[in-house]
This record gives structure tokens, sequence and C-alpha cells, in this order.
């Protein structure tokens, strides 16, 4: 009777004593699982909005009346320096421009991009010069043609003969809002993207 009861106790006390082990290792699983999925989290790359690449902005006042029509003189604007790090420059953008000797950024309106087609023909009164994007004579605000003098197409006239007519890679043409030129591509040429600051809004 006596064995019997201690067969009973010690069977007992296994059952307890393999309930024990089985929780433990039910709970070691999980912890692992854990772990596991929080360094599958961990080890996803981050994504980045949109606004990350811009890495600072500044508020600016217009100076000069190139882009008077659009943006007039004393106009403030913000430049979004960085903004092109990750987005593509479309033609219609305003930036602004590292100018060479100026203290100021220049701030102008792309007017064609990588892969357009650009070309020099004379205006109907065959006083001036158009410029041709993809074909269409491009223009201003107002809906008045760019007019090219002697100076500006001999400076564009340049490129389009050693580009064979078509916009470089990293190179854009850049032009004020006013119909008869300013200190833009007809007077420095196309510009590399380098130089581009960030993109203005207004």
């Amino acid at each position: 009777m006596i064995w019997r009861f201690k067969n009973t106790v010690i069977f007992i006390l296994l059952l307890l004593f393999l309930f024990l082990v089985f929780t433990y290792a039910v709970n070691q699983n999980k912890i692992k699982t854990q772990n596991k999925t929080r360094d599958n989290l961990s080890d996803k790359p981050v994504v980045e909005s949109q606004k990350d690449c811009v890495n600072k902005i500044e508020d600016r006042l217009v100076r000069g009346n190139s882009l008077s029509g659009l943006i007039e003189p004393g106009a403030s604007v913000k430049i979004l320096f960085g903004f092109y790090d990750c987005h593509e420059i479309k033609a219609g953008d305003i930036i602004a421009y590292n100018y060479s000797g100026n203290p100021e950024p220049l701030i102008k309106i792309v007017r064609a991009v990588p892969g357009d087609k650009f070309q020099l023909k004379r205006s109907s009164d065959d006083q001036n010069i158009n410029i041709l994007i993809n074909g269409e004579i491009i223009k201003n605000s107002q809906n008045q043609p760019y007019l090219l003098d002697t100076k500006g197409y001999k400076m564009l006239s340049l490129y389009e003969k050693d580009y064979k007519g078509i916009i470089p890679k990293d190179t854009y043409l850049i032009l004020g809002n006013l119909a008869n030129g300013s200190l833009d591509s007809a007077h420095f040429g196309l510009i590399d993207k380098s130089d581009i600051l960030g993109k203005v809004e207004f």
C-alpha cells in the first residue's frame, strides 16, 4: 500500500516537473520569437520622407526685377536648400542658382531639362531670335515669347552646335520672366545641376 502511494506521489511529481519544463520551454520560445521580430524590424531600411532631403529653409527677399509678372521685387520667397537631392528638377520649377561672383543666389525659372531638344530661330519680324524647346517657342508667364539679342544668340548658339540641339545630362536652361532677357542662360549659358541650390516657393 505504502509502495503504491509512493509511486503515485513520484508519478505526480514527475508530471509536475514535466509541466514546468514544458512551460519554461514555451516561454523561452516566445522570448526568442519576440527578439527575432524586433531584430527584423530594426533591419528594415528607414524610408525617409521626401521633406528630409531639405537641409535648410531660408526666407529671402527678391531684389531684382527679372521675375516681374511672376514674382515682384521685394516679395518674400522660401528657398528649400537640398530639395533636389531627392527630387527631379522639372521644367517650370523656380530655382535658386549659385552664380559665380554673386553673393546672393539668382532666382530663375527652369525652361529646359536634360534630353530636351532646343533650337534658336529668328522671330517673324526678323529682329530677334526665339528659343524653341521640343519644337515649341517658349514664353513667359504673360505668354510673351522670349527674344534673344545678338549676344544671347551667340551664347546659346554655341551650345546648340556643340550638343547638336540636345540639352545634355545634368545641364539646364534657366531664364527670368522678362521677354527681353535678364541675367540668365542667355548671358552665361546652360548651367550645371551642382550649382542649383534648391527650389524656390512663393
